[in-house]
């Protein structure tokens, strides 16, 4: 999710412990927000990782080693190494607290990541499988605002208690999103059948900033069928379109095997999970259909664009699709209002 919300639920989870952490007891519970927040935003910082030569670099990357379960105190301590000195040592911390508070932080961040869409590699170096519960979307104001502000009543009062509200609040809008997400997903399995359709598998994401409007994406004889679903008291489906799933062999004939560019297809439509397919607007873009300002169209928004003059060893083209942004955030707006 954004940093502020990974700052604000790291800074919780130390923040509600009883424990005495520093005999400067006036300021306890911000000292342990804020070792939490720099470590609860601190797997964020393989964003680093890039390569002027290879565009999907980050895309390997990204969600991975520094998001692994197993690396939770290996990060921990690389934040309480810089930090003891800043702020743990100057409230009469001892390193092994530091290390605690940090770790704790960090802790927060791949979990709450997997509860997003974009899939976090919980288990790596064991699995290599992105994760993702797809339970509330990567920017939700109803989720980060109360939670921010609880942390920083907390922190102001010194008083645990007033973070473990945040906490519970962050439990319960999560538990919100699943339930809401199962709602989504029985009223697009409904459409499905109507359509007299047996889809190979269901992509139920929340639309974004929300959880009352809902993404749907099935794949039935080589076609994704993208839709948008409302539910709660009255329940509405805002029926999409259709597109075709990525074949390689058909609609990019010319492409090479053994190129960079045929290599950079493959990556790409692993971390797209196989939901790729041509960009109706441009033959030679491929893009991930998962993904759109309103959820009911194909507007993606990011794409890697192949070129049947490359050389065998030149990448594909990386871009992101912003222009139309405002006016797409319009039409979803609309979808939260009706």
């Amino acid at each position: 999710m954004d940093p502020l919300t990974q700052g604000a639920l790291g800074a919780a989870l130390p923040q509600s412990t009883w424990a005495k952490w520093s005999r400067q007891r006036k300021y306890q519970v911000a000292l342990a927000g804020l070792l939490g927040m720099v470590g609860g935003m601190a797997a964020d910082l393989d964003v680093l990782i890039y390569s002027n030569t290879d565009p999907l670099l980050f895309l390997t990357y990204h969600r991975q080693f520094t998001h692994s379960l197993v690396f939770i105190p290996m990060g921990g301590l690389i934040i309480a190494l810089l930090m003891h000195g800043v702020l743990g040592r100057r409230g009469q911390l001892r390193f092994w607290q530091t290390t605690l508070l940090c770790s704790l932080g960090y802790a927060t961040h791949a979990l709450l990541d997997t509860a997003t869409s974009y899939g976090t590699m919980l288990l790596w170096p064991f699995v290599e499988t992105r994760y993702s519960w797809s339970i509330i979307s990567i920017i939700d104001p109803l989720f980060t605002l109360p939670l921010a502000l609880s942390v920083v009543l907390a922190a102001v009062r010194n008083n645990p208690v007033l973070a473990r509200i945040g906490l519970a609040w962050a439990l319960i809008y999560l538990g919100a999103g699943w339930w809401q997400h199962q709602g989504a997903r029985g009223i697009a399995a409904d459409l499905a059948a109507s359509r007299n359709h047996a889809p190979l598998r269901f992509e139920i994401k929340p639309s974004f900033g929300n959880i009352l409007v809902w993404k749907s994406i099935y794949e039935a004889q080589g076609t994704f069928y993208i839709d948008a679903v409302r539910v709660g008291i009255a329940p509405r489906v805002y029926e999409g379109t259709s597109i075709s799933k990525l074949n390689i062999g058909t609609d990019f004939p010319w492409l090479e095997g053994d190129s960079q560019q045929a290599r950079d297809v493959a990556r790409f439509s692993q971390f797209s999970d196989g939901f790729a397919a041509l960009d109706p607007a441009n033959p030679n873009r491929i893009i991930d259909v998962r993904y759109s300002f309103v959820p009911n169209e194909v507007s993606t928004l990011f794409s890697i664009e192949l070129a049947s003059a490359a050389g065998p060893t030149e990448h594909v083209r990386y871009q992101t699709h912003r222009e139309q942004a405002r006016e797409q955030f319009g039409r979803l707006w609309e979808m939260l209002l009706e």
